[in-house]
Order: structure tokens, then sequence, then C-alpha cells
């Protein structure tokens, strides 16, 4: 049987009825994909997971969250919808106004989207505005502006947006029987974490999970507003989709840290980069830097012995790291931290030896 997309699927827990016309481009059911050589640096006791987000329509978790909010705001008379975005939820926005006839309308930080990303909005057709500011200006102008005309906002502000997103915690325990013990994430506006904690919370009181998460956390160093406790007014970080200096969900990602016994911390971008490489030369999964944060945040853990009260010589334990988006979403960072292809005369010995193969 064809999957029919989140809303059809776990229709029962989510803010739809039979009148909803459902806008759907059969995102979810992402692959939850156990590692081999990272489940390895963490010992016979622990198996390592990633929930590959970057599978999705347009390739980023921001699907299943505007799936619902598109089809509700279809459902109340919306004839256009607006966002603020550092990249993957305007290519999500776009996609998704495009499919239900809706205008669409993106503002951008001026410079600071990968191109990956822009190119999805500007091809589904949405109005892009770039302004000068960084993207924390960029969401205060959207709310202003819906706040004042008939247009709907669909960052993760919406609530909509947080029900869709829930569905990924889910799909985690249908697939796990349970939950996991650790969910490791990627935290930016903050959406994203609120909306996981908030699906493990309802799977474990309709019965479907005996136990919660303890939820992990990760921003970039400098973009880590939630560790530092203050808002960074000019954040800086390879990690695009996570630079952000002012979360809109900062309040509820510090409660599903605080309410799971988790935490939220920060990596540095060399470390980002790091677990960049390691996801794409050690387990074949291509992710955009953002996503490679959590991976980092889990290495850094391991290498201070956080895991080490966890493990026991009877059993097993699962962490699952949430990638968010896929790298094709920002090819300029896998280009520039890659060494450029070696060029040699069209022969076999000069290819086999610039290759480094000795046969």
């Amino acid at each position: 049987m064809q999957w029919e997309g989140v809303i059809r699927h776990y229709f029962k827990h989510l803010p739809v009825s039979e009148k909803t016309p459902v806008v759907t481009l059969l995102e979810g059911n992402t692959p939850l994909i156990l590692t081999t050589n990272i489940s390895r640096m963490f010992g016979e006791h622990v198996r390592v997971y990633l929930k590959y987000e970057g599978l999705n329509p347009t390739a980023s978790f921001k699907d299943r969250g505007m799936t619902v909010a598109v089809s509700c705001a279809l459902e109340r008379g919306a004839k256009a919808i607006i966002c603020a975005s550092t990249g993957n939820t305007s290519a999500s926005a776009s996609a998704y106004a495009a499919k239900s006839n809706l205008n669409c309308i993106v503002v951008i930080p001026e410079g600071a989207i990968a191109l990956g990303k822009l190119s999805q909005a500007l091809v589904h057709g949405a109005k892009v505005v770039a302004i000068k500011g960084n993207f924390d200006d960029a969401l205060a102008l959207v709310r202003k502006i819906t706040s004042r005309y008939p247009v709907e906002l669909v960052n993760s502000l919406n609530p909509d947006r947080i029900e869709g997103q829930k569905t990924a915690a889910f799909e985690i325990c249908d697939v796990l029987g349970k939950a996991p013990e650790f969910q490791v994430m990627p935290v930016g506006n903050a959406g994203n974490i609120t909306a996981y904690w908030k699906g493990y919370k309802e799977y474990k009181e309709i019965g479907n999970v005996d136990s919660l998460p303890r939820i992990l956390g990760f921003q970039a160093a400098g973009a880590a507003p939630l560790v530092e406790g203050y808002p960074v007014k000019n954040p800086k970080t390879v990690a695009t989709a996570i630079k952000i200096g002012n979360p809109a969900r900062w309040k509820e990602a510090v409660a599903a840290a605080e309410e799971s016994k988790g935490l939220i911390d920060k990596v540095e971008d060399e470390e980002i980069l790091h677990a960049y490489r390691l996801l794409a030369q050690k387990e074949g999964i291509f992710v955009e830097p953002a996503s490679a944060a959590c991976v980092a945040g889990l290495i850094k853990l391991n290498k201070i012995g956080y895991f080490n009260k966890y493990k026991k010589v009877d059993s097993k334990f699962d962490i699952v790291c949430i990638l968010t988006g896929h790298g094709l979403k920002d090819p300029d960072v896998a280009v520039r931290e890659s060494p450029p292809p070696e060029v040699v005369p069209p022969d076999e010995g000069a290819v086999l030896e610039a290759a480094n193969f000795k046969g």
C-alpha cells in the first residue's frame, strides 16, 4: 500500500477533520537507519540510529509541519502564506503553496541563505524578498505583516507546524516499538525540539510507548542563545539552518530539555564539519551542516563519558539522531570541505595512480 502522507496516516492525532483540504507531497515515512561505524564508536551496549529527514519531498523536516499548516490555512480560507527563512522553511512553504495554488511570500536575510534552498523557493514561484538584516529581523517583520494583513504565517510559531512535525517522533516509536533512550537533535528556531517532545509525550499518554527519551539539543557555538542564556545579535556559523540568535520557541525548547532530564549544549563549527564528513564517509549519508550538529554533540558527550552510567552489561540502549536536511541543500560546503579532483591525462595508469589504487 502506498504511503499517503503524515496527515492521512496520523489523522486522529492532528488538528484536522474530514473537511480539511489535505495538501500533501507524501511527506514523512523517512528511514530510521541503524549506523554501523558510528555505533562502534560508542561500544557494544549502544545503538545509534539516524532519522534521515532529508528524504522528505523538499529535502528537509519542514515538510511535516508544512502539510498541516498549509492544509489548515486553506481550510480557513487563506489566499497567501508568508515566512521568514534561512532556507528550508522557504523551500517547503513555496512547494506546498504551489501545490495548493496559494501565493507565497518569503523574506530572507540578504546573503545568508544557501543557494540550494534559495533555488527551491525561486523555482516553485515564491515571491522572495531579501532584507538587510538577519533571520530574527526577518521573523519580526513577517509577524508584523501577518498581524495587519490577511496572510497566514507558516513559520514554526504557527501551532499547526508543530503538530505536523511531531509525527516524526511517532514514526521513531512505531519503528523501534518503543521510545529511544536518547534523542539528539540540532536546535535553531526551536520548533522541532518542541514538536518531538510533544509527540513523545502524546504517544506515552495514549499508551503507545511506556517511556520517554532524554532530549539532547545542540546549537552552533556562534549561534547558541539557549546555552548562553541571552539572544545573540549577530549569530555566526557554517550551519546556516540553525544560524538564529533569538529562537521563537525558546521557552518550549528549554522545557523539553528540562522535563526530559536532557540538555541543550553547543558545538563548534569545526566539530560540526568533522561530523558532517563522518556521516558522509563512514555512513554514506549526505546532510546539510546543521544536521551534523547533533552528531557532533553526540561525539562531544561521548568523549566526556556522558553515556557511561547508562551502559549495562545485560542490555543495550538506543540513541536517535535527527538529520534535518539533505546535503544538497548546501553543496558549496561539500565542495569547499573536500579536495578538488586531480586532473590527469586520459590514461589508465595515470588514473589508477591518481586514485592511489594498488591493485
